[in-house]
């Protein structure tokens, strides 16, 4: 699936304070993590995707529930970062070096910043992996580039013990960053990405985290379960159970459908409604990914032009690029009075990269291979884009000689008059309770969402701001037309992912 990322970075306010994860143990025997929450800013909204030696007996894709009453299970609470990032804390090596790391059923390898990530400024804001102080790690030593987007992580492979929940995989593969891209996990809140897809699709075909835990005899069955808390001010952020189901967090029974492509968390959706009202295009059934690293919902511009148009939705193109301004102007402004070339500026500050014949964009990063839906208005281009509008912008205000306060209100205004494509979106608070429902149809079943549950507040200031959660995402034929179902449809319904059937569950969560 060849598919470019979109990003919304728009870094308005300062980072709050953090505390550590607690870890308690309680009476049933499983793990649970306790996690902590921060408020969201406009900044770091987006700072936001197997051989087992059994196979058990499958069951038929138009069940409901198993019976996964006897399941070996393990869980792992999670972090909710105000509804656009859920992580929860694993540990590598021994003795134990611990991470936070989102859980991506869009992508199949661990990775975690390495001590030897010294030329990325993101690697000096998380948790680093040292290999030395572990005296079970194992040296492998491959080199790998693991595309993100049009942009891509790069490190190396190494082996140690891993510990998830309660459950300690001996002998794990992952990788050790040594580059990150630098917008993206400058402003996230995890250290690093577990991925819970397939080993078809996993770099060096590495077997997952996941996978080594059947393997291993951890778990009984080929299956985990999300429940993400779209609560913003509740404690627990969410839980992922491994081997089993949490039966305290969804209502009802769940509907299973079908894989549909190989490698993929993928299924089918029918028609998806407005209100009672059909919005045509996948009527005849469209694509759909279910991914946990993915924050929103995105598909075809032809249906989420439909939901933003009922909703009021408008676009935020200019925000992206003030966020520049904010984050990078004083930088921009520095380099140019010092007489550093304007067009090495942007690379100098990690927007953009020089490809051998021209300056291009760094591509941003994202939790997911080759995305297209996280988030922003604008594919990642469009950051070294406004780097180099905005060094040009500065540069003609210079030779007029202008005061630096009148050039950046000249910048600012000029960033309010670009244009605004479809992407992500703002809408109006007050208007929330008078927005219809939307409504997925899986399995011959209806899913909506209400107004509250596709829609995110972001506190700016003493403002709040409100974003629909859809953006729109043009894959052809014969992938597309595609949905990315996130963690805004993960958190309206608790999901099964289900490997031993090849299937994927959902109920009312609870």
């Amino acid at each position: 699936m060849s598919m470019g990322i979109k990003w919304l970075l728009v870094a308005l306010c300062i980072w709050a304070s953090s505390d550590s994860l607690v870890s308690t143990t309680s009476s049933d025997g499983l793990i649970r993590i306790g996690l902590k929450k921060r408020s969201l800013d406009l900044k770091s909204i987006n700072a936001a995707r197997i051989t087992s030696r059994e196979v058990f007996q499958p069951r038929g894709h138009g069940d409901t529930n198993g019976n996964f009453n006897d399941l070996n299970a393990d869980i792992v609470y999670l972090k909710n970062y105000r509804d656009t990032q859920y992580y929860g804390e694993i540990s590598i090596g021994t003795p134990r070096q611990s991470f936070t790391v989102v859980f991506d059923t869009g992508s199949s390898n661990l990775w975690v910043p390495s001590s030897k990530c010294i030329f990325s400024i993101a690697c000096y804001t998380h948790s680093k992996y040292r290999a030395r102080l572990s005296h079970t790690y194992t040296k492998i030593g491959m080199h790998c580039k693991i595309p993100f987007g049009s942009g891509f992580i790069s490190g190396f492979f190494s082996q140690d013990n891993v510990k998830v929940g309660d459950f300690l995989i001996k002998d794990q593969e992952f990788v050790e960053v040594t580059r990150e891209g630098f917008l993206t996990f400058l402003a996230t809140e995890f250290d690093g990405v577990l991925g819970l897809g397939f080993q078809d699709t996993a770099a060096r075909l590495v077997t997952p985290v996941w996978y080594n835990m059947f393997v291993q005899r951890h778990i009984s069955q080929q299956i985990f379960s999300f429940w993400l808390n779209r609560d913003p001010t509740a404690k627990l952020g969410g839980e992922i159970v491994f081997g089993g189901i949490d039966w305290r967090h969804f209502r009802g029974d769940h509907t299973y459908v079908p894989l549909t492509r190989r490698g993929y968390w993928q299924i089918e959706v029918g028609d998806i409604l407005i209100e009672n009202y059909s919005t045509g295009l996948c009527k005849g059934g469209c694509a759909a990914i279910v991914d946990s690293g993915t924050s929103l919902l995105a598909g075809p511009t032809t249906i989420v032009t439909q939901i933003n148009h009922a909703i009021g939705a408008a676009g935020v193109v200019s925000l992206e690029c003030k966020a520049v301004v904010f984050n990078y102007g004083n930088m921009i402004w520095e380099y140019l009075i010092e007489g550093i070339r304007p067009e090495i500026v942007c690379v100098d500050l990690g927007l953009c990269f020089y490809n051998g014949s021209r300056y291009v964009s760094t591509g941003i990063a994202s939790m997911v291979q080759n995305r297209t839906w996280e988030g922003s208005s604008v594919d990642e281009s469009a950051f070294c884009t406004f780097c180099e509008m905005i060094v040009f912008w500065i540069q003609v205000q210079l030779k007029q000689e202008k005061t630096k306060e009148k050039v950046f209100k000249y910048v600012n205004e000029l960033c309010e008059r670009l244009p605004n494509p479809m992407g992500k979106s703002f809408i109006n608070c007050d208007n929330i309770a008078a927005m219809p429902y939307v409504s997925f149809t899986i399995g011959n079943k209806s899913f909506p969402l209400s107004p509250e549950q596709y829609t995110l507040k972001v506190e700016e200031s003493c403002a709040t701001v409100c974003l629909s959660g859809f953006i729109a995402l043009d894959v052809p034929p014969p992938q597309g037309p595609l949905w990315v179902l996130g963690d805004i449809f993960l958190g309206a319904y608790h999901t099964v992912f289900d490997f031993g059937n090849l299937r994927i569950g959902f109920a009312k969560a609870a």
